[in-house]
């Protein structure tokens, strides 16, 4: 395994960034989502010109933010309308969320080199449109668009997920923070407000869940055309860069040996599992007990909504921290606890579960992310073990939704399930706890 070192003072203690090393006579090199990148004096005056017009980057990035979740968590609350227009069974109906989620990881792979090779600003757009597609796919009268839909709207919110964090960190080095905070934010108004409207939408566009589905297209395509102008801005910058020179001649780091690499990768995958079996199926665990369709909704938007919370005070702690170890038990405990009221007494506590999870999702989330950035040592590894979490992180939730389905359709109660989430918990706790020392990669 690679050598894992303590974070040593040259560190920036927000960040656990180490400050690069100059190389006398060369340009900035910058560092984002096309890490490992110099720019050219071309490069950068497309970037400077970008910049002049930074309320068109702000409304571009939160109206994309904004569909970061919501083609997600608009379809938890229609899953039982898309099984029976289908004839799905309980595992089929697993796919039409796992099969998003997969393809999370899928894009992951190649969204750092699509960033390098075509530009952030170019691929968000592509995103964009991407997404819309596979959005109105899904609505089409076949159950093979439905998934194939599903693939695409899975790959679309991976380029997004990639590339976001670090066009934030290269265009707003000195608001980073802040900025990150606004993305987040707008990306769990973006789950909450698709959440919430989901059922409404259904009622108002006729009865129909392909309308409220299917609306969510506009979204994207307005965000697209918000995210035009970056794009014609930018136009010319990719293609003139070339690779950069690690600092002080070092070597690159290979995060696929080292072991902190693997346990920061198996935390957010396993935090990301116990999300998505939430978002595939909190609505119908309530409605199965008794529920309407519509307040279930309405709980899983508020689910969706409290994330902010954690999500915004959770990094800001484990910034202050060397060790985020209580940080570590405090999200763990709290989603353990969140499932295990759903198992007890679903409906009669639904409030106060969703509460619970919610605190609890949003802060082992942003914790996830958070400790990308604490355990690496430069910000080359970080895009690279930012890399290597999304793309195995998110294979392996994917297998969340599906799992739980498959028990709930062989055992027809939510009890196994439930149990296998809070064994995920348990596991995250063990590998978060290692993952939370003060090591670096």
């Amino acid at each position: 395994m690679g050598a894992e070192t303590r974070t040593g003072t040259g560190a920036d203690p927000g960040t656990g960034f180490t400050a690069p090393v100059p190389v006398p006579g060369s340009a900035p090199v910058l560092v984002d989502a096309e890490a490992g990148v110099r720019g050219s004096a071309a490069g950068a005056a497309a970037r400077q010109a970008l910049l002049a017009h930074p309320s068109l980057l702000l409304i571009g990035i939160v109206l994309a933010s904004l569909n970061m979740r919501a083609a997600l968590a608009s379809v938890a609350p229609l899953v039982g309308e898309i099984s029976e227009a289908f004839g799905l069974s309980a595992t089929a109906s697993s796919l039409v969320t796992s099969v998003p989620v997969l393809f999370l990881g899928v894009g992951a792979l190649v969204a750092p080199w699509l960033g390098r090779r075509f530009g952030a600003e170019r691929v968000l757009f592509a995103a964009l449109l991407l997404l819309a597609v596979g959005i109105l796919a899904r609505v089409l009268p076949s159950v093979y668009a439905l998934y194939g839909g599903g693939l695409l709207v899975g790959t679309a919110i991976a380029l997004l997920n990639v590339l976001m964090p670090g066009l934030i960190k290269r265009d707003f080095p000195d608001r980073a923070a802040a900025m990150t905070s606004v993305y987040t934010g707008a990306m769990i108004a973006g789950a909450t407000v698709a959440a919430a409207a989901a059922v409404p939408l259904e009622k108002a566009l006729g009865g129909g869940w392909e309308g409220s589905l299917g609306s969510w297209s506009l979204l994207a395509v307005v965000a697209a055309v918000a995210w035009l102008p970056q794009v014609l801005i930018a136009r010319g910058r990719t293609g003139h860069e070339v690779r950069a020179v690690p600092a002080a001649g070092g070597r690159p780091v290979s995060v696929w040996r080292s072991a902190l690499a693997w346990q920061v990768t198996l935390f957010m995958g396993l935090q990301s599992l116990w999300s998505y079996v939430l978002i595939a199926w909190m609505p119908t665990i309530f409605t199965d007990h008794g529920m309407s369709r519509s307040t279930a909704g309405v709980v899983f938007a508020f689910n969706n909504l409290i994330q902010v919370a954690g999500a915004f005070v959770v990094p800001l702690l484990a910034g202050r921290m060397r060790s985020q170890r209580p940080l570590i038990v405090l999200v763990t405990t709290l989603v353990a606890a969140g499932y295990a009221g759903l198992m007890v007494a679903p409906v009669e506590g639904a409030w106060l579960w969703s509460a619970v999870l919610g605190v609890g999702q949003g802060g082992a989330v942003g914790l996830a992310l958070t400790l990308i950035v604490l355990r690496s040592g430069d910000a080359v590894t970080a895009a690279r073990l930012s890399g290597m979490a999304q793309t195995v992180g998110y294979l392996l939730a994917a297998a969340g939704p599906l799992a739980a389905g498959a028990l709930h359709q062989a055992t027809g109660s939510w009890t196994l399930p439930i149990c296998g989430v809070l064994g995920v918990c348990a596991a995250a706790l063990a590998v978060g706890l290692l993952a939370a020392r003060d090591r670096a990669v």
